[in-house]
């Protein structure tokens, strides 16, 4: 009988040998050909070639420890810088970046710096240059921060400034530096690490409050962590030079936003190169929408026309005075808000009172810079007594404000014609207390609390002692009769440039009526603005 040859020399599926010889033949060839690294098991294999690729492609951001970080402006091709223009007095000087694609960018530096020489102008008659240079601080994952270093001189110091933004390639958002925050809560919680922070550097704790003028440069070193910067003289004399705070990567941690912790990744990344791909679809003017330490004057939790609430405005014209921060105590002691008329002069000898009156939500109005009669002076005059006060709030606060009282309730044509082209109201009053010239505290007590009704619009002067003493007990008193205190925008709503306004009393619900009564209303309303 004849021998069977054994299966391997002689195989019953021909097809399957081919086939496994075959696969042989193409791991041979890979082993030749794959680069060092690569092994033949994959699963559960990291490709440390591609792995030490993408770390030599990850640089390590640039920067000093107590600085944001640096990128060159070489790594943006195309980048160019243009300057503003500007026909003002002062020698200016102050110039942004242009980058391809990033058109949103642009127009808001170019608006921001024009806005920043502006009041710089208006609010030092002394001004005589101002300097605006720029840098990079991030560019990457979308994401550009740009830095901007301004030098103001006026006829008595220089002061250097900073403030940075950060803007999203994607859509075309410019975000203010305090957007890298949460929310109020988390910047008050960081102004509060702050404050012990610079205790040893000679700022003053009282100039530090929650607000974005005062958080307007933001940003990270190349350890990630989170690097505060304030202007000279924002915080601190002057001489003392720049005052910053450097809070650690993981304490800052739980402050930040989404957006926040976005840019730190961006931030604290090398680049190479960077370009925007294309310009954002949607025309856009580059701002977003409104960031912590932007402050409203009006609470959403409080509404004036519900008959259940009795409102009433405090209002107190001249200051800030050197016993303001006593009635911002008693005001806060009572959860109570009050409107502050604000005059140049006191503004620049205590800014920061201007500083904490805002963040402490109290509205700021307008009392002009020297207090004269609107009625009796030019147009020139008045127009310029009324934006060097606007500009020197701005300065401070960041706020624009929309109301004004004209000192001693003078108006006419062309204060109305003035005001309206600046976009302020003007607010008159429905209760005098006198307080400037009857200087007894139980005299003022008791006149503000007789004519106290809802709607009403109580006129004072925060730069007295007695309206001071007065006023902790009219506060008091009022809560205890059940009624809240606003401030003036909180009590009339929306306001018309140029009008005036007496006070905030609800209108009675409209009836049927003769044309005599019709007629009777509008002579009252013309009496109560006269």
């Amino acid at each position: 009988m004849k021998q069977q040859s054994p299966q391997t020399m002689a195989p019953d599926h021909p097809f399957l040998t081919v086939a496994i010889a075959m696969v042989v033949l193409l791991g041979l060839v890979l082993s030749a050909t794959r680069p060092p690294g690569v092994f033949e098991d994959g699963a559960g294999t990291e490709n440390t070639a591609e792995r030490s690729e993408a770390d030599e492609e990850r640089l390590p951001a640039t920067g000093e420890p107590d600085q944001l970080t640096v990128v060159s402006p070489d790594a943006l091709p195309g980048i160019e810088e243009t300057e503003i223009d500007h026909d003002g007095g002062a020698d200016v000087t102050a110039a942004y970046p242009n980058i391809p694609n990033a058109a949103p960018l642009s127009d808001f530096l170019d608006r921001t710096l024009t806005a920043q020489v502006n009041a710089f102008e208006a609010a030092n008659p002394g001004a005589r240059s101002f300097v605006g240079e720029w840098g990079i601080t991030a560019a990457a994952e979308g994401i550009v921060g740009v830095r901007t270093t301004t030098t103001e001189t006026d006829s008595e110091e220089t002061r250097e400034g900073h403030s940075t933004h950060w803007y999203e390639t994607g859509d075309g958002t410019v975000n203010g530096s305090s957007h890298l925050l949460a929310g109020q809560a988390e910047l008050a919680e960081l102004n509060d690490l702050v404050r012990e922070a610079v205790a040893d550097t000679g700022a003053d704790p009282s100039a530090l409050h929650p607000i974005s003028a005062l958080y307007d440069s933001v940003g990270f070193n190349p350890d990630g962590d989170l690097v505060v910067e304030f202007d000279s003289g924002q915080v601190a004399p002057t001489d003392v030079g720049r005052v910053h705070a450097v809070i650690d990567r993981d304490e800052a941690e739980a402050l930040l936003s989404e957006f926040g912790l976005r840019v730190r990744e961006a931030a604290t990344t090398g680049t190479r190169e960077f370009t925007v791909a294309e310009a954002p679809e949607a025309d856009k003017d580059g701002s977003g929408a409104a960031a912590p330490g932007v402050l409203a004057p009006r609470d959403d939790s409080v509404d004036c026309a519900d008959p259940d609430t009795k409102c009433v405005a405090l209002t107190y014209d001249d200051g800030p005075g050197g016993r303001t921060p006593e009635l911002l105590d008693a005001l806060a002691e009572y959860d109570a808000h009050a409107t502050f008329f604000v005059t140049g002069h006191p503004v620049m000898e205590h800014p920061w009172v201007v500083r904490r009156t805002y963040a402490e939500g109290h509205e700021l109005a307008n009392h002009t810079l020297s207090h004269p009669n609107l009625a009796e002076i030019g147009s020139g005059a008045a127009r310029s007594d009324l934006e060097t006060t606007q500009a020197l709030v701005f300065r401070e606060t960041g706020y624009t404000m929309d109301l004004m009282r004209p000192p001693y309730g003078s108006t006419n044509g062309q204060v109305a014609e003035i005001t309206a082209e600046l976009g302020l109201a003007q607010i008159l009053w429905s209760v005098d207390t006198n307080d400037w010239r009857d200087r007894k505290a139980n005299v003022v007590r008791k006149r503000a609390l007789k004519g106290a009704s809802e709607g009403a619009i109580i006129l004072m002067h925060d730069i007295h002692d007695t309206t001071i003493d007065a006023s902790i007990d009219i506060i008091r008193e009022l809560d205890a009769r059940g009624y809240t205190m606003v401030t003036v925008s909180q009590l009339l709503g929306t306001t018309v440039p140029g009008e005036t306004y007496v006070d905030g009393v609800p209108e009675p619900p409209e009836t049927e009526g003769s044309e005599e009564s019709e007629e009777n209303s509008e002579e009252g309303a013309v009496n109560d603005a006269g």
